[in-house]
């Protein structure tokens, strides 16, 4: 029987009463983060009333056929992590948290589905507060879990992201919340991030599931523009000081490093610009300083710089750190003791003095001293009370075999290929040497190295024979060095030179040193003020040699330090992390493949910003160049940082080190052969390259995919323009066009973070906590037979030699610094562990698959490095009391080991 109008107008009132009486609130939205509202309710009523038959048929059908397909009761179990160690006040306000969830005012769970809402044109949405008045307890002391229920309708989709509101007095720590009873089975969002308190700022958090990963095109049309917002939100306005809690990612210059205010002789400048070229930091935002506009105001010690809220050390990472701290304190204040707290200035007089650092520690008494100071006092009291091995060095691996290793040439020569800095000695190509700056300046450019004095070293070859068969080397840091030297050597106690050491292959593969020449600026009455020095044979130029030694290693160190260790890897992976964060969701496959290599590297940056790099900080105090530190190592960015140059392979082959042969797995052949550094890190290359490789074809299969990817295009762009802005316009920065384009780019990204930081971090101690191996600076030029002080070097050459090393104030407190930098934390996340690590983001099997061939590469690879240390013909890495090459060995457990490659920069 048809029905009239108004009979069907009744007939559909009826059944729209019902359903919105019961369904409505779940089913139809008032706005994207919303559920329907009695506001909303009241519109639909309008429409139905309004007798538009239309609007009301359609809306009825989809009420109705909604509470038709029924409703399904969804549960979120979300998962909290408290803190380990408690305060009082922290018990108080875990006690409130139970307390606001309890009546479910605590924290609101908004559900989003990858499906669009025809009404709202966005994302399906149905929210919910957790409740429950306890927390349930889990098999983590430290873990709590909450749930939260839902009912939606069948046809909600999958929830594709979860809008949090955190209406509590403080900021939660949220693991992840699974999401049960949807079809798919549980749903994952990961999330290990710190949630703000509404009060701090009242936009909520955006998490996205992870067991997918999407390019931006391929993003559900549900959550399509939540993943824009959160990248919005992440780029912040570039405005305005960065408080503790955000998570906004942003560039800046290094303006941060002086301190004007307090002295004149802190001020520093600006690193970063046309004048001193330098990767860009995170930005904090800081107020400037009084005396000088254009430096950002400093934040000191124990208040934190501000990274973004999840680039901060979790509670494990700060234990360790803050023992590491607290080992340096006491080390610091070791020497001051021991010298009556008079004087910073006190050598070490003979080598048991040294030896005394291991063997005896320090017997700190509580006398007149300690107690003029009470912090000293109370400090000491509590070390005691926990531990006194924090008053006692360990003995360094460099020592711990053979007491007298580092007085040999050989050893001095092998360090160049297997100690902690392998990545400067480069061949030999030309003769004569000459540099490259401006002889105006600088006098002749000829080195002061003449054929003459080579080949007395050669065994019967020439120089061209030795060429060309590769067979000299050289370490040169002349050119680097010599126009600071003349402000360092103004410095207090610091004298050094400028650099270059040759060094010969002999026929039995043995490399040995053979010439050193020393540098100062051209004066008057010496235009060509240069010194050469070979090791001799009686006592006295034995002694001499000594000394030129150590000034290289001096000036090894420095340029280890600032360039090689905290340039090209700490500072430029940097904006690397800026820009990844800034324009790849969490949801882009790279991102997913980058997150494990950029764990904590902007939080140690700003510790180092804020206690190492500094004015006044520890590399200024204990390292040759001082305060001209930075301006050194932007000098080093300018002249021969480039992106493309950090391939191990292409860095190889630069420095001559290797050459490229098409028959050889990575296409390059060392030219030294036992060269540890080198064979061990092409193995660890060659896994990342085809692990990286086998990812972006797993998701860049298609034509024109790389270019299409506006996310991926807009992070590439960026970290040239914005990251390394006084370098963007070069020629080499390689193209982003093919997926073999991507592949090189993450790999020598990932290559910096995880096997090149390891090499060059983790020997700091085992090499450099025995000062006269590696001392970090010279106090003393080297006596001339006219100096006055020449007759006393005669009489007492070892005290002289001491004398000329750094104080022992110097020395202790840069040893605990290595210390600290070259531990592992308990929590270290290692290369080998990838897989491990993707299985809780990724729920693709064949992405799976490819992170467990990495891992079993890696297995593979430790496997063939434990051999070639067994191996008595590679005589740089075994026999009599030479430590094995482990640098490159993937794993490690906790402590100073020597050894591990984390796969982030994360200390």
């Amino acid at each position: 029987m048809m029905l009239t109008a108004q009979s069907r107008s009744t007939a559909l009132s009826s059944e729209i009463q019902h359903v919105l009486k019961v369904r409505a609130p779940e089913i139809i939205t008032g706005g994207r983060r919303k559920l329907m509202s009695k506001r909303s309710i009241s519109q639909v009523k309008a429409v139905i009333q309004s007798g538009n038959n239309k609007k009301t048929t359609n809306l009825v059908e989809k009420l109705v056929s909604s509470s038709k397909s029924g409703n399904l009761d969804v549960r979120a179990v979300i998962t909290l992590r408290k803190k380990m160690k408690e305060k009082i006040t922290d018990k108080i306000e875990d006690q409130w948290e139970s307390f606001m969830n309890g009546i479910g005012r605590g924290i609101l769970i908004q559900l989003i589905s990858e499906d669009i809402d025809p009404v709202t044109k966005s994302g399906k949405i149905a929210e919910s507060y957790v409740r429950g008045w306890l927390s349930k307890p889990s098999d983590h002391p430290y873990i709590v879990e909450y749930a939260a229920n839902f009912r939606v309708p069948r046809d909600f989709g999958r929830p594709g992201a979860i809008i949090i509101t955190n209406f509590l007095d403080k900021e939660i720590h949220l693991v992840q919340i699974v999401v049960h009873n949807f079809n798919e089975g549980p749903i994952f969002f990961s999330a290990n991030t710190w949630i703000h308190s509404r009060k701090d700022n009242p936009e909520s958090r955006i998490i996205f599931q992870n067991q997918q990963a999407y390019l931006p095109s391929e993003t559900p049309p549900g959550i399509k523009d939540l993943r824009r917002e959160d990248l919005l939100i992440i780029r912040g306005t570039g405005k305005g000081e960065r408080k503790l809690h955000e998570r906004i990612y942003d560039y800046d210059v290094y303006n941060d490093l002086g301190n004007p205010d307090k002295s004149e002789d802190l001020a520093r400048p600006l690193i970063g610009g046309k004048e001193r070229p330098y990767p860009r930091r995170c930005r904090t935002g800081r107020s400037p300083t009084k005396t000088d506009p254009l430096a950002e105001s400093r934040i000191e010690k124990p208040h934190p710089v501000y990274v973004p809220r999840d680039e901060t050390f979790e509670e494990i990472k700060q234990n360790t750190f803050s023992a590491g701290r607290l080992k340096a304190l006491l080390h610091n204040l070791v020497p001051l003791i021991a010298a009556t707290l008079s004087s910073s200035d006190i050598p070490f007089t003979n080598f048991s003095d040294i030896d005394k650092l291991y063997n005896d520690g320090f017997e700190l008494n509580d006398d007149e001293h300690s107690q003029k100071n009470k912090f000293l006092s109370d400090t000491l009291d509590k070390v005691f009370s926990v531990s006194k091995r924090l008053l006692k060095y360990e003995i360094p691996a460099i020592i711990k075999r053979d007491r007298f290793a580092w007085l040999r040439d050989n050893e001095f020569a092998r360090q160049a290929l297997a100690g902690v800095n392998p990545v400067n000695i480069e061949l030999l190509r030309e003769f004569p040497i000459v540099s490259k700056l401006d002889p105006a300046v600088y006098g002749p450019p000829d080195s002061a190295i003449t054929r003459d004095l080579i080949e007395q070293e050669l065994n019967g070859l020439t120089v061209e024979e030795a060429i060309e068969d590769k067979r000299l080397f050289i370490l040169d840091y002349h050119d680097m060095i010599l126009p600071f030297i003349g402000k360092m050597n103004n410095l207090p106690g610091r004298k050094a030179y400028a650099s270059r050491t040759l060094l010969f292959h002999t026929s039995r593969g043995v490399l040995k040193p053979i010439i050193v020449e020393l540098s100062l600026p051209p004066t008057p009455s010496s235009p060509r003020n240069k010194r050469i020095f070979t090791h001799g044979h009686d006592s006295t130029s034995h002694w001499i040699w000594n000394l030129a030694k150590a000034h290289v290693c001096s000036n090894d160190a420095g340029i280890h330090q600032l360039v090689n260790h905290w340039l090209r890897t700490h500072a430029c992976m940097e904006p690397y992390i800026i820009a990844t964060h800034r324009h790849l969701s969490s949801m882009h496959p790279i991102y997913k493949l980058l997150h494990p290599h950029m764990r904590y590297t902007l939080e140690i940056n700003a510790l180092a910003r804020q206690s190492l790099i500094n004015g006044g900080g520890v590399i200024e105090a204990c390292f040759s160049p001082g305060r001209y530190s930075m301006e050194i190592s932007s000098a080093a960015y300018k002249s021969m940082w480039r992106f493309d140059m950090e391939a191990l392979p292409s860095d190889l082959i630069r420095r001559g080190m290797a050459v490229e042969d098409p028959s050889m797995p990575l296409g390059v052949k060392l030219v030294i052969e036992d060269y540890p550094y080198a064979a061990d890190g092409l193995l660890i290359w060659s896994a990342i390259k085809e692990y990286v490789e086998s990812y972006v074809e797993h998701y860049y299969s298609e034509p024109n995919s790389v270019t299409s990817d506006v996310e991926l295009q807009g992070w590439w762009n960026e970290i040239k323009s914005k990251g390394h802005p006084d370098k963007k316009d070069e020629p080499w920065w390689p193209k982003l066009v093919t997926k073999e384009d991507l592949s090189g780019i993450l790999t020598i990204m990932i290559w910096i973070a995880s096997g090149q930081h390891a090499a060059i971090n983790f020997g700091q101690y085992p090499f450099g906590g025995y000062v006269p191996n590696r001392p970090t600076l010279m106090r003393k030029l080297i006596p001339r037979e006219d100096d006055p002080s020449y007759e006393n070097f005669i009489l007492h050459p070892e005290f002289t030699f001491l004398a000329s090393l750094p104080t022992q104030l110097q020395a202790t407190k840069v040893m605990a610094v290595q210390d600290t930098l070259s531990t592992h934390s308990a929590d270290e996340e290692y290369l080998h562990q990838v897989h491990e690590l993707q299985r809780f983001s990724v729920n693709d099997h064949e992405v799976l698959r490819i992170s467990e061939r990495f891992c079993a590469k890696l297995e593979e690879v430790e496997h063939t490095i434990n051999q070639r240390n067994k191996d008595n013909r590679l005589k740089n890495r075994s026999g009599a009391g030479i430590p094995p090459y482990e640098l490159l060995l993937p794993t490690s457990g906790p402590g100073v080991t020597c050894r591990g490659i984390p796969n982030s920069i994360s200390i």
